[in-house]
């Protein structure tokens, strides 16, 4: 086929000229390389001044033909950059929901030690030993209301020891094991606790009903009970101390009064176990016994007379006779005077008649 028919044929003659014009410009290249880089150009002036003349030729030709690497390194590292950007972008949102959840628990151990701080302020007059414990589980039922604490008979925890919250009474301990304590709330229909009224010192039975709200009976008294009365514990039994903080008193749709408990203010997590057993042991037994008594007397110390640093006991005093009463004055004049009060309490000796046994004397 002829060189002109061909159609790569007029393509062919630029490409000849394209190499070798490309390989007189390498060997010149390589010949400027060759000659720039050998150590005598710094001794003889030829080559210095060839030296010269290479560099000067081969720093924008340099720069032109580096020009594309660059780019290209340019773009390689736009896109290694929006890759690493990319994956910063997921480090920084995993690193965003850690931060989340370490301030949620930040804001909950806040919290917990708030509670703990009030907790801590839990006093009762007077000073009662407590026991701290915390609320793991909730039982509840349609009747039913109880709690699990964390705190047992290794904790010195019995049962029918009173629980505090924060706020007021929660409820009373119906079964301990050895890490672990039943908490019988307020609420529960098994829960009888002796209450009085603050403002009138009236006496009354709390009773729980499964619902939030217990109610009050057996009150008496004209009167006893208003709305927003402070309840307290009266301390009747001796099963809890006088004084623990219940609530308020209300008036129910059913027309009982009942009481909106200070522990339900909110969330029973933590609480202070009373250990409370009786009455006794708020006393200090050592000032009792050291206390000594006064001495006892038995007689009259009027019958004792006191000489010259010695007494001698003398006889007792016959007690005195009532006098008579005088007789009222009559009208008439007394045919004789009355009897004086001797004559009068004297008896009066009578004559005995003679029997027939023993005659006429002899």
């Amino acid at each position: 086929m002829p060189l002109r028919q061909d159609s790569f044929g007029e393509l062919k003659v630029p490409l000849t000229w394209m190499a070798v014009v490309a390989l007189i410009v390498c060997g010149v290249v390589g010949v400027s390389i060759l000659l720039s880089d050998r150590r005598e150009t710094f001794q003889t002036e030829a080559y210095g001044a060839a030296r010269q003349a290479v560099d000067t030729v081969s720093a924008p030709v340099g720069a032109t033909v580096a020009a594309p690497g660059r780019w290209t390194g340019d773009l390689l590292g736009w896109l290694r950059s929006y890759v690493a950007v990319a994956g910063e972008n997921r480090r920084l949102r995993r690193d965003l929901v850690t931060l989340r959840v370490q301030a949620d628990e930040a804001v909950r151990l806040k919290d917990e030690n708030d509670r703990l701080r009030a907790m801590l302020g839990v006093r009762t007059d007077p000073p009662i030993p407590m026991a701290t414990a915390r609320v793991v589980t909730d039982s509840r039922g349609p009747f039913a209301n109880a709690r699990l604490a964390n705190a047992g008979s290794d904790a010195g925890v019995v049962v029918g020891y009173p629980v505090l919250s924060e706020r007021g009474l929660v409820g009373r301990v119906v079964g301990v094991s050895r890490d672990s304590s039943r908490i019988l709330l307020l609420t529960d229909v098994a829960s009888r606790t002796p209450v009085m009224i603050d403002r009138s010192n009236a006496r009354a039975i709390l009773t729980g009903d499964g619902g939030p709200n217990p109610k009050l009976e057996y009150l008496r008294g004209r009167n006893p009970i208003r709305e927003g009365d402070r309840v307290l514990t009266s301390g009747d039994g001796g099963v809890l101390p006088r004084g623990l903080p219940v609530g308020r008193a209300v008036k129910g749709l059913d027309g009982r009064w009942r009481v909106v408990l200070d522990a339900d203010a909110g969330a029973i997590d933590w609480v202070r176990i009373l250990k409370f057993k009786d009455y006794s042991q708020l006393a200090d037994q050592e000032a009792l016994a050291a206390t000594r008594l006064p001495p006892v007397i038995t007689e009259n110390p009027e019958d004792r007379i006191i000489g010259a640093g010695t007494s001698q006991p003398q006889p007792a005093k016959p007690p005195a006779q009532p006098l008579a009463t005088p007789p009222r004055k009559s009208a008439a004049p007394p045919s004789r005077p009355p009897p004086s009060p001797v004559q009068k309490s004297a008896p009066v000796p009578v004559a005995k008649a003679p029997t027939p046994a023993e005659g006429r004397p002899q």
